[in-house]
């Protein structure tokens, strides 16, 4: 089959769009099919090229003299390469290959990463639609795509193409009790609420250490935020990793302390990495997490009730160590590789040949 992925980049920022797509692209090369990637470029393009992913320059930055420049050069790729599928993960891609099928007779695949954005309601211009998790898929549901366009496929890191191949054992030197999160630094994953539990935990655990790891443009106002604790000293921000892996393994606690998430890609690693985890009962998180089977759950936004959970874990050793074993339980099915078997079987169910 020839598949060709559209991305706006593939940037090693820790985007799970394009860790998501990245992935895929991998195994779906290493499974024999032919497969393109048309994006902006960005530092994942050596890896593509060792899996023998044909990477097409495709600039998509919604500029009106651009996008035509962009209109252009999508029809040409299509025309060199002549997809059965086009695989679309973000919106302009998606209005792109839709709006310029004419002509070509591939069947277009959306992916619905962050379905809370307005935008999104746009990836139900493909002829099917896959949902990151079954929160997702009920949200776009009620948002007006067509049950019939809907199917689910939930997110897996294990085994992942984006690997290192780093030694199972690296670990960064951390001080423990160490709670952690790897996590944007953005308003939306909670990083103020995990601040202001740790700031009431750690006078009752006084050798705990928070590591926020991670980037983005609301992390000066978290720093403001630690600044006015009395437990500055014992909050480190450790800024983007690509290796987030090596913090997780050290970890005893993982905190993902969202508002709104999808399916997140962090949740299959930690569970990997055997932390105990507490996270926000929201979207697609109790899905990740066996519905609290393999994870604490807390209400969004209760710094209070993370802080109780936090307390509830470090202050007895045994509640630990089972939460500990419970995030390794079952997780096989978090694996990159079942995420490429089952979006396969989605581009054959609506592929139709000419």
């Amino acid at each position: 089959m020839k598949i060709l992925h559209i991305l706006n980049h593939i940037q090693e920022t820790g985007n799970g769009i394009v860790n998501v797509a990245v992935d895929l692209a991998c195994l779906q090369a290493q499974a024999g099919h032919s497969v393109g990637v048309a994006s902006a470029g960005g530092k994942y393009q050596n890896l593509l090229e060792r899996y023998g992913v044909q990477h097409f320059s495709l600039d998509q930055t919604r500029r009106p003299a651009n996008l035509l420049l962009a209109a252009r050069r999508y029809r040409r790729v299509v025309q060199d390469f002549q997809p059965e599928i086009v695989h679309a993960h973000m919106m302009t891609g998606v209005t792109l290959a839709r709006a310029l099928r004419y002509g070509h007779s591939y069947t277009l695949i959306s992916t619905v990463h962050n379905e809370f954005q307005r935008s999104a309601i746009w990836m139900g211009l493909a002829d099917g639609v896959i949902a990151v998790s079954q929160a997702v898929a009920e949200a776009m549901a009620q948002r007006g795509i067509p049950q019939a366009k809907l199917r689910v496929v939930r997110n897996g890191t294990l085994g992942s193409p984006r690997r290192r191949g780093e030694s199972a054992s690296a670990v960064h030197s951390l001080n423990h009790p160490a709670i952690a999160t790897v996590a944007g630094m953005y308003h939306r994953k909670g990083i103020a609420d995990l601040i202001a539990a740790f700031e009431r935990v750690a006078p009752q655990v006084p050798t705990a250490h928070l590591y926020l790891i991670g980037d983005g443009p609301d992390r000066a106002e978290f720093e403001t935020q630690v600044q006015r604790t009395q437990v500055r000293d014992r909050i480190h921000f450790e800024g983007f990793q690509p290796e987030p892996q090596r913090y997780l393994r050290a970890a005893d606690v993982f905190v993902l302390a969202s508002h709104k998430d999808p399916f997140p890609l962090v949740l299959p690693e930690a569970r990997e990495a055997g932390c105990a985890i507490v996270a926000s009962r929201v979207d697609g998180i109790p899905e990740a997490l066996e519905q609290g089977q393999a994870g604490i759950l807390v209400p969004p936004k209760d710094p209070m009730a993370l802080a109780e959970a936090l307390m509830k874990l470090l202050s007895n050793l045994e509640t630990l160590q089972f939460w500990r074993r419970q995030a390794q339980e079952n997780i096989s099915w978090l694996s990159a590789q079942r995420v490429c078997t089952e979006t396969q079987n989605i581009y054959r169910e609506f592929h139709r040949s000419p």
